[in-house]
């Protein structure tokens, strides 16, 4: 209670200090382009990702010093459900981030808060629609994910009370959306350790020293997200001022509302089709045997973990392209895109490098088992180009997201993905495990290549509009 009376009724001044935080109105002067620049934002949400990782790993570990193998079990498929839940539900970040972003660098005050107050309407609204019918949500999905009997029963009391920080977890996601769109990538990474560090100390305390099993890590979710989402409105109240102020005329502008609407719709339908693209890679890997579906899941929690590495200079991307592009700055625009396509590809190459040289080790790390080893070994190579190849379509994604052209964004993902399947037709029937690798290398491959050959057009017809 004190954090909403203190983001409500506290002058931003006194709360932040002039030097420490500054007012949104100070903002608005398009940010230079330079290295350094690149870092301070791609760094800090490096670090906050893989911050995120971790939480899930302790989470998972204090049930495991349980002993009991339903609970694992339990809250491993119930993170799946709240992963495609959640993850589909991103569009709130990057939805966010695009707009404030453009508005700041047009100079447009008033549309940047309004934008952030759109956003926390909208994702508190979803996440009550997950509160409410937690009961459907858990007893169907959890049930469709291939829980049954004390497995079920573990994952059902999990997602129960996991539901309940729903409206605070998408509020997150519009809240770290409007502090990169900002250029707050450090504010960002404070409260994703806020987050993660409330979340993991409740954990530890509920699970193993409380007793309170699976239900004391499903309110260590709550405590986490509710605490960070209070945290961030403070920290929106010292960057934007009030956040009643202007509220009404906000939620009354319609044409705010069908933007936020189209770029939700078609940032959904673009992760839809990527979860999907993961699905199918792993399904049909099983089809190949249980030591193949092994082995690609060990480079699969690879890629995971490096894509947070190309999530950070993709959110650089984000930033400083919706930045310029407000700003009507084609020539800043520009040197964005080629600067964080350069660290990206960077950052994707180095990851590629420390897989082929660690890769065998990561391996042994994750499994004991000789017939999965040696399916994991036979598609290191495979396994180890993904960062390589994957960069630009980070990077572009970024772009895109930035600066909110949605539709390119979307209709590049489903071509892509229509060129994924054609490739496993052709090549996985006569290679094997590697042809499923080599159609997904092409994929991604696919995905930055398209949308780097939409982007010269779509800058030009940009510009060409504004210009009439």
């Amino acid at each position: 209670m004190t954090l909403i009376w203190l983001a409500i009724f506290v002058p931003p001044a006194a709360l932040a200090g002039r030097r420490k935080i500054r007012p949104l109105n100070s903002m608005t002067t398009p940010p230079a382009i330079t290295h350094r620049a690149i870092l301070a934002i791609a760094v800090p949400m490096m670090f906050a990702y893989l911050s995120t990782a971790l939480e899930g790993s302790i989470a998972t570990s204090a049930i495991g010093q349980l002993g009991v193998a339903s609970l694992s079990a339990g809250i491993a498929i119930a993170a799946i459900l709240f992963d495609i839940l959640l993850v589909s539900l991103n569009f709130l970040r990057s939805t966010a981030l695009g707009l404030s972003a453009i508005a700041l660098g047009a100079g447009k005050i008033q549309e940047a808060r309004a934008v952030i107050q759109r956003s926390l309407v909208l994702a508190f609204l979803l996440g009550l629609v997950i509160a409410l019918f937690r009961g459907p949500e858990a007893r169907y999905g959890l049930s469709w994910l291939g829980g049954q009997g004390p497995v079920l029963q573990a994952a059902v009391d999990y997602a129960l009370i996991r539901a309940l920080s729903a409206p605070f977890a998408l509020g997150n996601y519009a809240i770290l959306g409007a502090l990169l769109g900002h250029g707050k990538a450090m504010a960002g990474l404070a409260l994703q350790l806020l987050l993660n560090a409330v979340n993991i100390a409740v954990c530890l305390s509920a699970v193993l020293v409380l007793h309170w099993g699976i239900k004391g890590a499903a309110w260590a979710s709550v405590a986490g997200e509710s605490t960070a989402f209070l945290a961030g409105i403070v920290w929106l109240h010292c960057l934007a001022g009030p956040l009643y102020r202007g509220f009404s005329d906000a939620l009354r502008h319609g044409w705010g509302w069908r933007q936020m609407g189209r770029l939700n719709r078609d940032t959904l339908i673009r992760t839809v089709a990527l979860l999907f693209s993961f699905a199918f890679f792993t399904r049909q890997g099983a089809s190949l045997g249980t030591a193949v579906l092994a082995a690609n899941a060990i480079h699969l929690q690879f890629f995971a973990l490096a894509s947070n590495g190309l999530d950070g200079f993709a959110a650089a991307a984000e930033q400083f392209a919706g930045r310029m592009l407000g700003a009507g700055n084609a020539r800043g625009f520009r040197r964005a895109v080629r600067l964080t396509l350069g660290w990206s590809l960077a950052m994707g190459a180095l990851l590629s490098l420390v897989y082929l040289r660690f890769g065998r080790d990561f391996i042994a790390l994750l499994s004991q088992v000789p017939q999965i080893r040696a399916a994991a070994a036979a598609s290191l190579v495979w396994a180890a180009l993904v960062p390589l190849i994957a960069a630009p379509a980070f990077q572009l994604d970024g772009v895109f997201i930035g600066a909110t052209w949605s539709r390119d964004m979307r209709n590049m993902m489903l071509l892509s993905l229509a060129i994924f399947i054609a490739g496993w037709a052709l090549l996985m029937p006569r290679l094997g495990n590697a042809g499923l690798w080599l159609a997904f290398l092409i994929f991604l491959g696919a995905r930055g290549l398209t949308l780097g050959a939409v982007l010269p057009a779509r800058l030009r017809l940009h510009f060409q509009t504004l210009g009439a």
